[in-house]
């Protein structure tokens, strides 16, 4: 039973209560009880709001819901269809010609293009490891992948023909980056043999070797003839860094298990030790004690040889959760706050001590708060998310759009009237970003009584898709987000598989996106390559018209298909046995987000946005008579002894089968059986009741 302390009639965790006095309000120097009396009258006015449009979501979802079974049997009339979307208002009108007016944006998201990392809140080492990846070795990134056409590295210390490889490839790299005025790098004999064939090329000198720039990206080759990789180098060259991760979003929503107020707190100390500069984290490696601190900033002398110094670190975003969920880490009027409204308010406090200048490194150089905002469903929540960041602004005494907001376009009703969304927060809006998963469990929901869904992996083709895509990136662009925001793309989810990222993400690049996420430091590092190969603001001038809302409205049924029963199991068990093996570490141990093997044991990066598709596409296919309740229980037996096995070297880890009344196994029937009734298909009311229900056994 949570005990809780009041100030100004908000009933707030003790040691919550006490974080926010001590060590977040205090060093700005702000009064305590004005805090509490100015958050009380935010919830006053934003909690019902709050409420409000989540009804109106519920409202919108009967309505499509009714038309559908009355229309059952009928084949499916667009024009019909759109008419009665405008009618109910699921469709708004475009808000006509505009540009967004965000100021004070920071260059690495209004004038960069490059890699996204998403990390978890709660883990301060991933998060540490993440701030930290705005640097990365490309040597180290190419021996340790399969990025390379080569035999991977034998076991047992340095291979040098693995090594050899790695270097010849770096060599390719440079000439096709920064080509020389008279011969390869494969043939340059020491520094004084390297001479540009753009000198605008050269940056400087730093006291590792030489740094370059090319498509607004650094790269620094280093020169140690000393170390056991340059003492084998011709010239010297002991390794190749770029700059990778530009900018870095810590997730307090999707790859997080944060239930109550202990799972709040420590989201909230590690963003204050992000924004203080002095989180650490210490660990075991190699029967060492390794302790992780943040990086420096990297110190150069320029062709002025004048000194300067480059970010060292990712400029940092922080997700707050949605407009969904409450929780009990306080309570207004009787009832579990928002927790999206909580995220705000304590995500900007912490954020404003990085605006007052208290931190050791400093974040946003322009002044800016970035918050991303996930799972608005059209352009009143998007207005009420504005309004909220208003009033955040006023509690906090910052100056009018300070914080910035990234719009995650993942919500069927978004995406539908995504330039009116834009509209919305056009003076803050900073960052707009596709995402498969999330945005196709939303199809499913949204149309869930129109039919059977076609099999997830076909999803991929579909004409809605596409649309989707394409959309994102040309209302961007219409509406002057290129040299002001970003524009992003989604998670490569595959760690293990950087050689087939290598050859399918630069896609993103050439359909218009300056920034789309990588799920390491590693691949961040990789995934550079591709800005150094494409001049993305140079293909956003040369993208042609935005596709309209016809193919972007077509529900992905699998009209006429008559899948045979070796189909209908593949595609169950694929299911089943996504879904146990994120939600058994989700419910059991609190991990949010992790490598899950799939079926073929090829480990897949999992979140809850992966779990709302799979969870909702087993409901679609049960309501519409393709599958049984029999045969889902079957899968999910099957698949708990797959998940049992794939999980056997973990110590920590608590089977599923024989346990099957226990909180993990429940939790994934739920998500099935009473995947229909969701709102909007969300899995975290259930998540969050059994794991809530876990750490009450612990």
């Amino acid at each position: 039973m949570t005990q809780y302390v009041t100030r100004a009639g908000i009933e707030t965790d003790p040691v919550l209560a006490t974080f926010v006095e001590e060590e977040v309000l205090a060093p700005l120097g702000r009064d305590p009880e004005t805090f509490w009396h100015g958050l009380a009258r935010l919830l006053g006015e934003f909690a019902p709001r709050n409420a409000a449009l989540l009804e109106k979501r519920e409202e919108l979802q009967a309505k499509i819901d009714a038309w559908h079974q009355k229309r059952a049997g009928q084949p499916h009339d667009a024009d019909v269809y759109r008419a009665f979307l405008e009618e109910i208002g699921y469709l708004v009108p475009e808000p006509g010609q505009f540009t967004i007016g965000t100021d004070n944006v920071d260059p690495e998201i209004a004038t960069m293009a490059g890699p996204q990392l998403v990390v978890p809140i709660l883990n301060a080492r991933f998060l540490l490891n993440a701030a930290n990846a705005r640097w990365g070795s490309l040597y180290d990134a190419f021996y340790g992948t399969d990025t390379l056409d080569a035999q991977p590295a034998r076991p047992g210390g340095y291979d040098e023909d693995r090594g050899a490889a790695v270097i010849a490839e770096g060599r390719r790299f440079l000439d096709e980056t920064l080509p020389l005025t008279d011969r390869s790098w494969a043939e340059v004999g020491g520094r004084d043999d390297i001479v540009l064939k753009d000198e605008g090329q050269v940056v400087g000198t730093t006291d590792k070797g030489l740094l370059f720039r090319n498509n607004g990206l650094h790269i620094e080759v280093q020169f140690d003839a000393e170390s056991p990789i340059g003492k084998s180098d011709k010239a010297g060259i002991s390794d190749i860094v770029l700059e990778a991760a530009l900018t870095t979003i810590a997730d307090c929503e999707d790859s997080v298990a944060a239930v109550d107020a202990e799972d709040k707190l420590t989201a909230y100390r590690n963003w204050l030790g992000i924004i203080r500069g002095d989180l650490s984290d210490s660990f075991e490696k190699g029967g060492k004690t390794v302790t992780r601190k943040l990086a420096a900033d990297m110190t150069y002398t320029d062709t002025s040889d004048t000194q300067r110094a480059l970010p060292g670190r990712s400029l940092m975003f922080v997700r707050n959760v949605g407009h969904l969920m409450t929780n009990p880490a306080m309570r207004w009027d009787g009832a579990e706050i928002p927790e999206g409204i909580l995220d705000a308010v304590m995500t900007s406090a912490i954020s404003a001590q990085d605006i007052a200048g208290l931190g050791t490194y400093g974040n946003s150089r322009e002044g800016s708060i970035y918050i991303v905002k996930p799972k608005m469903h059209g352009p009143e929540e998007c207005a009420f998310t504005n309004d909220l960041f208003d009033a955040v602004e006023d509690l906090l005494d910052l100056p009018r759009h300070t914080i910035k907001v990234g719009v995650m376009d993942e919500e069927r009703r978004t995406s539908a009237n995504l330039a009116a969304c834009i509209h919305a927060v056009k003076d803050r809006i900073v960052f707009i970003n596709t995402g498969f998963l999330d945005r196709t469990g939303d199809e499913i929901h949204t149309s869930m009584r129109a039919g059977p869904m076609m099999r997830k992996g076909e999803m991929k083709n579909s004409a809605w898709l596409k649309a989707y895509e394409a959309r994102n990136v040309g209302i961007g662009l219409r509406h002057g987000l290129s040299g002001r925001a970003q524009i992003g793309k989604g998670m490569w989810a595959a760690p293990d598989l950087m050689g087939q990222m290598m050859l399918e993400k630069i896609g993103h690049l050439r359909a218009g996106a300056n920034t789309a996420w990588v799920p390491s430091p590693t691949a961040a590092t990789l995934h550079a390559i591709h800005y150094h190969r494409e001049d993305v603001f140079a293909i956003q001038q040369g993208l042609g018209e935005v596709p309209g809302l016809g193919d972007l409205l077509t529900i992905p049924l699998a009209e006429g298909t008559n899948w045979s029963k070796e189909e209908i199991r593949a595609e169950l068990d694929n299911n089943c046995q996504g879904l146990l093996g994120y939600v058994v570490r989700w419910i059991d141990q609190g991990v949010g987000c992790s490598k899950v093997p799939d079926l073929g044991d090829v480990g897949l990066m999992e979140d809850r946005a992966t779990l709302r598709i799979s969870s909702q596409h087993i409901a679609n296919w049960l309501l519409h008579g393709v599958i049984t309740e029999d045969q889902v229980m079957d899968s999910l037996r099957r698949m708990a002894a797959k998940v049992d096995e794939q999980n056997a070297g973990d110590p920590f880890y608590e089977p599923l089968l024989g346990n099957e009344d226990g909180p993990a196994f429940s939790a994934a029937k739920d998500l099935i059986f009473k995947g229909v009734e969701q709102p909007s298909g969300y899995t975290e009311p259930l998540l969050h009741q059994w794991r809530l229900r876990r750490k009450a056994q612990c």
